[in-house]
């Protein structure tokens, strides 16, 4: 009875540590990978800002100064 748990409850092999540690290890990779994964909001808000800037400067409302230093506020 002893032999399939190794007197220690968790079994042993890939079904005992080694599974837990295998699914901690790709939790890890996983969490490290979302985090690291570009913000696609701040993309899309960035580019409509600037679309929106654009159409100012087309429309007059704006100078090409003015243009230039929105755009460059809206690009940091």
């Amino acid at each position: 009875m002893n032999g399939m748990m190794n007197g220690n409850g968790m079994g042993s092999g890939f079904f005992g540590f080694g599974f837990i540690g295998l699914t901690i290890l790709v939790a890890i990779i996983f969490i490290v990978i979302w985090m690291m994964r570009p913000n696609n909001k701040d993309t899309s808000s960035q580019t409509d800002s600037l679309e929106a800037l654009k159409k100012r400067l087309a429309d007059g409302e704006i100078s090409e100064d003015e243009y230039d230093r929105l755009r460059k506020k809206i690009e940091k």
